[in-house]
């Protein structure tokens, strides 16, 4: 029997995480983004674009990130404001393209807001012990909790790449207008570098937590649902019956 240890980077990174008020189960927080994934991404899932959105903030209430509870809203309404009502004022057959994209693009933000607070409020030992509940192959289970881990280094690794470019002054605006392609390398190139050395660390992190070991791990803090699990799922059918009989 293995015990899935918990890294003290990951437990900084949790503490540092919002604490939800009502803390639902990882395995519900991946159902209400698969379901919404798949009901928005559907041949007429812009009628339920309205209900994703609203569950989205109301997620993002319950986690307590105010930043994101505005800006959701807002961004979706900057999106669908370019995909309906500038086409109205600009009868174009260009702005009609980039239209019918700004219209898939709404699609994309209000998934988003769902799939931030999976990401915000779960840790990867958290996300693993879930799926091995669910009896989710172990495939599966390794490659979305390294995707967990990797898409957060990989941002903070953007960061820093493009701080050590302002400061060498080969950053910013100006000098993407001047050097457009000159720029791309200069931030790709060290962006791929990074990217190839946090893969390996997580690799041998994997390794570490037994995640490819032939027994199945314990987790410490085993997943259960609960109250708010129920009420994450009630509100979500509620949004959905009141989309499909209005």
């Amino acid at each position: 029997m293995t015990v899935t240890p918990v890294a003290v980077g990951e437990r900084s990174a949790v503490a540092a995480r919002s604490r939800p008020v009502l803390r639902l189960d990882p395995r519900t927080k991946a159902l209400l983004v698969l379901a919404t994934s798949t009901v928005v991404m559907a041949p007429n899932g812009a009628s339920f674009v309205p209900a994703a959105l609203v569950l989205g903030v109301l997620l993002a209430l319950n986690e307590g990130a105010w930043r994101r509870a505005v800006a959701l809203p807002a961004g979706a309404a900057c999106v669908a404001a370019f995909a309906y009502l500038l086409p109205l004022a600009v009868p174009h057959p260009a702005v009609g393209t980039f239209a019918i994209m700004a219209a898939y693009l709404v699609r994309f933000v209000v998934i988003g807001g769902v799939a931030l607070h999976l990401l915000s409020t779960t840790s990867p030992t958290e996300l693993t012990a879930a799926l091995r509940a669910a009896r989710l192959p172990r495939a599966i289970t390794v490659s979305a909790a390294v995707m967990l881990r990797f898409l957060p280094t990989i941002i903070a690794e953007a960061r820093a790449v493009y701080d050590a470019m302002r400061l060498r002054g080969i950053g910013g605006w100006g000098g993407m207008l001047r050097h457009p392609v000159l720029s791309i390398e200069r931030f790709t190139v060290p962006l791929i570098a990074s990217s190839l050395r946090v893969a390996e660390d997580l690799s041998a992190s994997a390794l570490l937590r037994g995640l490819g070991s032939v027994s199945r791990p314990t987790a410490m803090r085993p997943p259960r649902f609960g109250v708010a699990d129920l009420a994450a799922v009630l509100v979500t059918a509620s949004l959905a019956t009141v989309t499909v009989l209005r």
